[in-house]
């Protein structure tokens, strides 16, 4: 859909005035005094999140190790229950997502349980783009291995800012063993198309996973249409569970007969766990891939936070996702572009292409996101010189992203930014 934007504050107030989805901004805590643009990287509290917390405080003081079986949702399956209810978000069935562990744990656990070098096929494929958390953990699974990782963990180089999906398959050749990439690059907001990379990654029989925690609640996924193997995402970003907050992990149904590659207790088989028998026999759903107690306290928010997305509708807020990045966007070009602003977007503008930050580029991008803390404005600065600016679909405003770039040129126009270290 073309959007037609004018630079004039107006045009701000009459999208916020029409926009859908304005009601859910009362629902969060916004920082007095602050305009909070860092939602990729931390969301905010939801209402609903303290409430879900509060409850599951308050049941531990009342009922104690009861909880597990008499809260109102008991802890004993909350993880499975915290699954189902995100399934729709990306796309799956309610049996194939839990919530469980934190991301780079669900990565180990899951990528142990599809990687098995055999013959020629001993290659993980992944990217250099990617967040270096999932590079560390593929490292760590090939020396588990007993191989090289400089030999076995090839990685796909980017054209520029972003990667290539033709180049990506041109690396899927009958020596890897596993494909792990990113579903968004979390500096530029590139996002991948993973229903082809799924496609042709099975072409050629290497099961593929991704690393969804740039998307997944700000973009639709559909994982088990595009016969997605895996997948692991947080819950502190655009699902707004809190810092820390438990992780997903998904599986598709066609491999729940696989066995984890890293077990424990809590992926039993549920009927069966307090027998306590030490043959193990996981659960055949996602839930068999938990490995430890599930950690209430950083899961209770999540059940609140869900409430809030899933009524405000995953395709609603990408809607609006797409429709406020293209705003600033628009802003950027138009008014921070030329001399002697000289900032540039470094976001795919086809908005299909990306997913809920926009990367805007500066030689001093460093010193100006800290020119903006000093105004209110919380952003993030990536190396060598993103600023990443998220306008959260729930809770941030299109006059937000147009006061953000009066500052921008304020910050330039007075040189706030040179009182700041670089």
């Amino acid at each position: 859909m073309k959007h037609i934007f004018t630079i004039d504050e107006d045009c701000a107030k009459q999208l916020d005035a029409k926009d859908p989805l304005a009601n859910f901004r009362s629902r969060f805590c916004i920082p007095v005094n602050t305009i909070y643009l860092d939602g990729n990287s931390l969301g905010l509290l939801p209402m609903d999140a303290e409430e879900s917390l509060l409850r599951v405080i308050n049941e531990w003081k009342t009922l104690g190790i009861q909880g597990w079986f008499e809260g109102e949702r008991p802890w004993w399956h909350f993880g499975e229950d915290l699954g189902e209810k995100a399934a729709s978000l990306v796309g799956a069935d309610p049996s194939e997502v839990a919530a469980t562990g934190t991301t780079t744990v669900n990565l180990h656990s899951l990528v142990s349980t599809f990687y098995h070098p055999n013959g020629k096929r001993t290659k993980i494929l992944a990217d250099t783009l990617d967040f270096p958390t999932d590079i560390y953990a593929l490292q760590s699974q090939i020396k588990l291995k007993g191989l090289n990782p400089d030999q076995h963990l090839v990685l796909v180089p980017p054209n520029g800012r972003f990667l290539e999906e033709k180049k990506i398959i041109d690396y899927m050749t009958d020596e890897m063993a596993l494909v792990m990439l990113p579903s968004a690059l979390y500096r530029s907001g590139q996002l991948l198309d993973m229903a082809y990379l799924t496609e042709e990654a099975h072409e050629r029989g290497i099961p593929i996973g991704f690393d969804c925690c740039h998307s997944v609640g700000a973009v639709p996924h559909y994982f088990d249409d595009w016969g997605v193997d895996f997948a692991v995402w947080c819950s502190y970003k655009y699902l707004n569970s809190g810092p820390g907050g438990t992780a997903f992990l998904y599986i598709n149904k066609k491999h729940f007969h696989k066995e984890p590659g890293l077990t424990g207790w809590f992926g039993y088989v549920k009927e069966k766990q307090f027998d306590m028998l030490l043959e193990f026999e996981h659960a055949k759903s996602a839930g068999g891939w938990q490995m430890s107690s599930s950690n209430i306290l950083c899961s209770a928010p999540i059940e609140g936070a869900l409430e809030v997305t899933l009524e405000a509708g995953i395709h609603r807020i990408r809607e609006k996702s797409i429709k406020i990045t293209s705003y600033l966007i628009f802003l950027i070009d138009q008014l921070l572009s030329g001399d002697p602003y000289n900032f540039e977007v470094g976001t795919p503008r086809n908005p299909d292409r990306r997913t809920g930050h926009v990367a805007i580029e500066h030689d001093e991008a460093f010193r100006i996101s800290e020119a903006l803390k000093t105004r209110g404005v919380i952003t993030d600065f990536r190396p060598p010189n993103i600023i990443r600016v998220a306008p959260v679909a729930l809770y941030n405003t299109y006059h937000e992203v147009w006061q953000i770039v009066q500052f921008l040129q304020e910050i330039i126009d007075q040189q706030e930014y040179q009182k700041f270290s670089k």
